[in-house]
């Protein structure tokens, strides 16, 4: 069998942008971009998810692989992969600034541990949060939803000098504020309940000043939160899926608004 060097071009670009978008994708998305994800494990992945999506993509245009021209679009599909993935862990990062008010409100803000994923330190209630996400997004197939995602964002945005456009990249930026918004809906219940509580001790001290405030308050502060985070487990899966849903619709957006 004899190939032509247009045949060869034409294959290896058909593969390499696909893989381009897809591995920028997972080295910003949560779970695989964790650390304790070998790299070698995410090209795996990149790779034969690109394998299975060629068939089912628009074909990318015909380049010269050595060109200006094709360095400008394998520029954008890292951007537009690493846009993506930046989304979505948006959403994870939500539940981080959930955990880490209701740590600062309990006390227990000084109580700190390395997060795997990111490599930095969080509050031990901000990594029983990711545990819990983690687990839930597993449980609802998210990672077979973001397989589906990645195949509609080559129809949505194909592979060429298409790239987002200025609103698109704003709304990229705007959505950073339903992070927070989203951190303090899943933190206001036990928020609100530890602040009553420390109302309470407060008039508890002007009506008792030889009380202990410290030795009483500190064990009663984290009871009360430990107990108001139990009673709100069951509404997490609701907070999970009402994020994720509207970082893919974010996603559809972002991709819909390529110039």
């Amino acid at each position: 069998m004899a190939f032509t060097g247009a045949e060869l071009t034409t294959w290896l670009a058909t593969l390499l942008w696909p893989f381009m978008r897809i591995g920028a994708m997972f080295a910003a998305v949560p779970i695989f971009s964790a650390r304790s994800v070998p790299v070698r494990i995410r090209i795996i992945l990149a790779f034969l998810i690109s394998s299975l999506l060629i068939p089912v993509i628009p074909a990318p245009p015909v380049v010269d692989l050595i060109s200006g021209q094709a360095l400008i679009i394998s520029i954008h599909q890292i951007i537009i992969g690493l846009a993506m993935g930046f989304i979505l862990q948006l959403v994870f990062a939500a539940f981080v600034i959930a955990g880490q008010s209701i740590a600062m409100a309990m006390g227990l803000g000084f109580a700190s541990i390395i997060d795997p994923q990111n490599g930095v330190q969080v509050p031990v209630i901000s990594q029983a949060f990711l545990i819990m996400v983690t687990l839930i997004f597993l449980a609802l197939n998210g990672h077979l939803i973001l397989i589906e995602m990645l195949a509609n964002s080559f129809h949505n945005l194909p592979v060429g000098m298409l790239v987002p456009s200025r609103d698109g990249l704003w709304q990229l930026v705007n959505w950073g504020s339903d992070m927070f918004t989203g951190g303090m809906l899943i933190a206001l219940p036990a928020v609100a309940a530890l602040l009553l509580v420390n109302l309470a001790f407060g008039v508890t001290t002007r009506a008792a000043p030889q009380l202990n405030i410290f030795a009483v308050g500190f064990p009663v502060m984290i009871m009360v939160g430990l107990s108001f985070m139990i009673l709100t487990l069951p509404t997490l899966t609701s907070h999970v899926s009402r994020l994720m849903m509207s970082s893919f619709e974010l996603i559809q957006r972002f991709l819909a608004s390529a110039t």
